[in-house]
Parts: C-alpha cells; sequence; structure tokens
C-alpha cells in the first residue's frame, strides 16, 4: 500500500503537472470505484485543480468551487500519467482524469477492488474521511506521545492505526520499530519516557528520508514504480536476509493479510516472537532464541 512517503511524492508530482490546470472530464470504467452519489461526478469537470493536498493515505484534488476529488489506492492502486485521451488498461484499469497537458490513469491489480474515489461538496464534508491520526512529521513529542499511549495496543498496530498516526502502514512501521531498536509486539503502556521519545524520533527520521530517497530517485518524473518493498529497507520484506546492523537473519510474524518484520538481535534481545500460526502448529519445536 503507498504510504505517507509514497503519497508526498504523489502529490508533489500532480502538483507540477496539474495545480491551475481544469479537470475536463472523468472517466470511471468500474462502479465500484466511486463511492458517492452526491454532487454527481459529472459537477467536478471544467473546474480547476487549486492544490493537491493529502489527507492519511488519500490524494485529494482542490478544484474550484469547494468541491474535493480524494482518492484512496488502499493496496493495489497506483497512478499513472500518460498522453491525453488515453485510457488504462481493461483489466486493471479504474478511471482517468483529464487534463489539457495529459491524463491521469488509476489502475488496481488483482481481482479485489478496494480502491475508492469520494466526491466531497465542502471542506467539512472533507474532514468527514479524515479518521484523525495526528500527521507524525510535524507533531511534538507531546503529540505523538498522547496518541501512542490513548489506547493499550502492540506499537506495531498504533503505528499503523490511521485514526492515532496520520499515512503509516504496513512497510514503514517495520523501517520505523527497527530504527527505534523496539519490538513491534511491545505494548504502548509499556514504554517508558526515553523509548517514546526514541520512537518519536525514528518515526520522523525514517519518513523524512524515505521521502527525500523517493524524491531523488524519481526526480521531476511520474512516480511509476510504488512498492512497498524496496532494497534499501533494513527489514520490510527482507525475511531471512541479514540485518544492515548486526547482520543477523531478519524475522517475521504473519497475520491477516499482514505481516511484521523485525531483528531479533536488533529489536527484542534475540527473542524471537511468536507466529499466530506458526508457533501454534510447532508448539514445543518452535524456537525461543534467535540461537535455536
Amino acid at each position: 500500500m503507498p504510504e505517507l512517503p509514497d503519497i508526498v511524492v504523489y502529490q508533489e508530482a500532480l502538483a507540477r503537472r496539474v495545480a491551475g490546470a481544469a479537470l475536463e472530464k472523468v472517466r470511471v470504467f468500474t462502479p465500484f470505484l466511486l463511492r458517492t452519489v452526491d454532487p454527481p461526478i459529472e459537477s467536478v469537470e471544467g473546474r480547476a485543480v487549486e492544490g493537491i493536498e493529502r489527507l492519511g493515505k488519500r490524494i485529494v484534488f482542490a478544484l474550484a468551487g469547494d468541491l474535493f476529488l480524494v482518492l484512496h489506492l488502499m493496496i493495489a492502486g497506483r497512478l499513472h500519467w500518460k498522453e491525453k485521451g488515453v485510457s488504462p488498461p481493461k483489466k486493471v484499469g479504474l478511471a482517468a482524469f483529464d487534463f489539457a497537458a495529459g491524463t491521469l490513469t488509476l489502475t488496481e491489480a488483482g481481482s479485489k477492488r478496494r480502491a475508492s474515489l469520494h466526491l466531497a461538496a465542502s471542506r467539512e464534508a472533507l474532514r468527514g474521511l479524515d479518521p484523525g491520526g495526528i500527521d507524525v512529521l510535524s507533531s511534538s513529542l507531546g503529540e505523538f506521545e498522547g496518541a501512542l499511549r490513548s489506547a493499550n495496543h502492540t506499537l506495531k498496530r498504533s503505528l499503523t492505526d490511521p485514526r492515532l498516526f496520520s499515512g503509516i502502514g504496513n512497510a514503514y512501521s517495520d523501517e520505523i520499530l527497527h530504527a527505534a531498536r523496539l519490538s513491534p509486539l511491545q505494548l504502548t503502556q509499556n514504554l517508558d519516557d526515553a523509548e517514546v521519545k526514541r520512537l518519536h524520533e525514528a518515526t520522523q527520521r525514517v519518513l523524512g528520508e524515505w521521502i527525500e530517497r523517493l524524491r531523488a530517485a524519481y526526480g521531476d518524473g511520474f512516480p511509476e514504480k510504488v512498492t512497498a518493498f524496496r532494497e534499501e529497507m533494513a527489514v520490510h520484506g527482507r525475511f531471512g536476509k541479514p540485518c544492515p546492523v548486526c547482520g543477523s537473519p531478519v524475522q517475521r510474524i504473519v497475520y491477516a493479510e499482514n505481516e511484521a518484520n523485525y531483528c531479533a538481535r536488533c529489536q527484542t534481545g534475540g527473542r524471537l516472537l511468536a507466529d499466530r500460526a506458526l508457533s501454534r502448529l510447532l508448539r514445543d519445536d518452535w524456537p525461543r532464541r534467535l540461537e535455536e
């Protein structure tokens, strides 16, 4: 899923191309994409783009007349900048947004259609789509601690909860926790003040560094290879590969459709975290320590 650094570079690339331009036409190719009916989607046509905003993991086209197009890419949604009038491939194409300078297409890989498009008729209606998480890039230590301690969850769950923190998902939560040297299953209420401070600093540093990396990688081009798995990442998607800090093999725990990747030596004192499925299957044969 595109997360905060990816959404920021999408936002900046779009602003360079369409800010001030009229959205000439919206073509929706699947009925599952559009989640609102009032106002009708046709009402955006001919309106100028006054700005490109970010709402958590959502991309917002602020249009003249206080209208807001809100795109949520979910897991497999991706944006592409093409020549004007181009339609996306039929199998994965969801929508096309036509401007004088080109066409923005929206695709979604896989069979599940999770990406969404909302049209909000006011700034107040737009706020209704905001899950409420704080902006971690600009948050103070006090704001960060308040959100973190507002519920007693694991750090992995808290960091990826959009009601607490805006824009962090599965990939960057792994990277943040590795940088902070904290276990993904540590409970928020058990953190001491020094650990909270370390997590706050790691969150801002990791996200800031990745925004700069992606900006450098794409330059003035449009972000075409947005992925949650990057070779330069420390632990996310690197199960079995060496930790860049200590060289120990990266571990993972799998749950539902997600997984948490971590370094046992750097983050859990060498203890292997129990995988909900595999550890139950192996029972007494499940290794408890990295050395095992």
